[in-house]
């Protein structure tokens, strides 16, 4: 496996899908905003999270890059469309698993039990994180597609 690429297209790869989920939001598909919600989870000053957010984002992505390198690697291949099924069952795990459980950890986010009294200030993802609109869903797998077949196409095995 090319790890010297791992790391770098890794970090173009969280980058981009960064964008899209960024980008889906600017024009009202989501109300997701990843950085913020990310962010929150250390700062409560919400300029400050979105930039904090932005960086935790890169190093997870670099983490679930390493994930998708080390797949391709014990497979001996790097395919666009085998990176479209790891992002598949990437995003899969994170709408169904992931995201459901944040209000659990994250320190300013409601839970679905939280009553009045909460000062939580982020509500939760909820299932499929449908709570941040009905296509939320579509906006992430497209995303997560998007990272498996950059990183299919960019990674090479040796």
């Amino acid at each position: 496996m090319d790890w010297a690429g791992w790391a770098l297209f890794g970090l173009l790869a969280t980058a981009l899908i960064t964008a899209v989920m960024i980008g889906a939001q600017l024009v009202g598909w989501t109300r997701l905003d990843l950085p913020l919600l990310l962010g929150t989870s250390v700062t409560a000053d919400p300029d400050r999270a979105r930039v904090v957010g932005f960086f935790i984002h890169l190093a997870i992505g670099e983490g679930f890059a390493f994930g998708y390198a080390a797949g391709f690697a014990l497979l001996d291949t790097a395919t666009w469309w085998l990176g479209a099924l790891f992002g598949l069952v990437h995003v899969s795990v994170a709408l169904t698993i992931l995201v459901p459980l944040l209000p659990g950890v994250h320190p300013r986010m409601a839970s679905d039990r939280a009553g009045p009294a909460s000062t939580a200030v982020l509500e939760p993802p909820g299932l499929l994180a449908l709570n941040y609109g009905a296509q939320t869903p579509l906006v992430a797998i497209a995303s997560h597609l998007v990272f498996g077949i950059a990183l299919g196409l960019l990674l090479t095995v040796r």
